[in-house]
């Protein structure tokens, strides 16, 4: 994702919006891209430029705003947090169990995939963990994370096709894949029955992987 930026007027008057106080749906108006990494999805403006003192406003807007994946993973790579942290609050207990029917999908397709984020392991280096179910012929993009992100895919159930870099990788039940999510790659359901899978994504230490 990303592309080309528009004109610096623009950024300026994109900027001298946030210093007002308005928000993403405002920024809205300004068109498809605002400065080195800003990009609509979905209707929506994530501007990168002096970011540091609205953090707090783009993550209380992002949980009613950034209802596609695509948005919130855009968002998180820009705030240095994780997709959890601009959905949840701090973990309780030293055991977390969480039931699948107990959390909203973050992406659905036209075909009836999705994709949930089940949790977001605590600590310097958090761990995501979604479950994604993916029907045949159905496949979701996902824009490149910071350099040295790394997913996994492990497939539970049919069959599914990773793209890595434009690269095709059939995972089939019982396999696990591993790769740099600092590349372009997509998710896509192969075969005749619907794909489950579990996907981790490793943030890095530091405040880029803040829950």
């Amino acid at each position: 994702m990303g592309g080309s930026g528009l004109p610096g007027a623009d950024a300026v008057q994109a900027a001298a919006l946030l210093e007002c106080g308005g928000d993403i749906e405002a920024l809205a108006a300004f068109g498809e891209v605002v400065g080195d990494g800003g990009a609509v999805l979905d209707g929506l403006v994530v501007v990168v430029l002096e970011l540091g003192p609205y953090v707090g406003d783009f993550q209380a807007q992002a949980a009613d705003a950034g209802q596609h994946p695509a948005v919130r993973g855009l968002l998180a790579d820009t705030l240095g947090v994780s997709v959890s942290a601009l959905m949840e609050g701090p973990s309780e207990g030293r055991v977390r169990i969480v039931t699948a029917d107990a959390t909203m999908p973050l992406w659905t397709g036209s075909r009836g995939s999705e994709a949930r984020l089940m949790l977001t392991t605590p600590g310097p280096a958090p761990v995501e963990v979604w479950r994604w179910k993916l029907e045949p012929g159905e496949e979701y993009p996902s824009h490149p994370h910071q350099p040295g992100v790394v997913e996994t895919v492990s497939v539970t159930s049919g069959r599914m096709t990773l793209v890595v870099d434009g690269t095709e990788h059939p995972v089939e039940a019982g396999q696990t894949a591993a790769f740099d999510g600092d590349a372009p790659h997509t998710y896509r359901g192969s075969g005749d029955e619907t794909c489950h899978l579990i996907m981790t994504v490793h943030l890095l230490p530091g405040p880029a992987g803040t829950a």
